[in-house]
């Protein structure tokens, strides 16, 4: 089965909003209108080979009017002519991370970010390859775990709630996935040593674990 299909299916099995949600009225039926959107004309790209995902309309007015929701969640997709119709088109891995969040697509998001950070990895692992290979495979590992991390929380809305001092070092982790601990500390906005790194990213790993049981 392909990813669009799958991504499809995810999202008929959630229940339609019944009101229970914390979030304003709104924002919920707006998100519903973008998820109903999807599932009818919605095509989402296997990330292995490329990142794309578009939605189709046959007017460009209701296609506009789309890129003004999405827009409304920070999401800022592009427009296109294609065929018939109108598509409404996002490639860059993390704003189509941003809309399977906002969607309500939790499984999808997790698998998607595990292969963005394969990827984004394999696509930097020259940058690093004079180092040790035991030493290599150990910041690779630690690093993927962290963004993983970091992606889990924010795919289940919960990075918002992290402290300034996490959230911080996790934008610069996401960013820079091959760095050392000493170059990630020097990149704060008030530098700290290695300890202090593997501190706030020990603390980020362990919030997520708490949140996984």
């Amino acid at each position: 089965m392909s990813f669009s299909t799958d991504l499809r299916e995810e999202l008929l099995e959630l229940k339609m909003w019944d009101g229970s949600s914390n979030l304003p009225q709104d924002e919920q039926i707006a998100r519903l209108c973008i998820r109903e959107a999807f599932i009818k004309s919605g095509f989402f790209n296997d990330p292995n080979k490329e990142y794309h995902l578009e939605i189709m309309f046959k007017s460009k007015k209701k296609a506009e009017e789309m890129i003004n929701l999405l827009e409304s969640f920070n999401i800022h997709p592009k427009l296109a002519n294609k065929n018939s119709g109108v598509i409404v088109y996002i490639k860059e891995g993390e704003e189509i991370s941003s809309f399977l969040a906002l969607i309500g697509a939790s499984k999808t998001v997790i698998k998607f970010e595990e292969i963005r950070v394969e990827k984004e990895m394999r696509n930097n692992i020259n940058r690093i390859v004079n180092c040790e290979t035991a030493n290599l495979n150990k910041t690779i590992s630690a690093a993927v775990k962290q963004i993983e991390d970091i992606r889990f929380l924010k795919s289940k809305n919960k990075f918002k709630d992290l402290p300034d001092n996490l959230k911080e070092i996790a934008k610069i982790r996401l960013e820079n996935p091959d760095i050392s601990y000493e170059e990630l500390g020097q990149m704060l906005s008030k530098p700290i040593g290695k300890s202090g790194v593997s501190h706030r990213l020990r603390k980020i790993s362990e919030i997520a674990e708490e949140l996984r049981k």
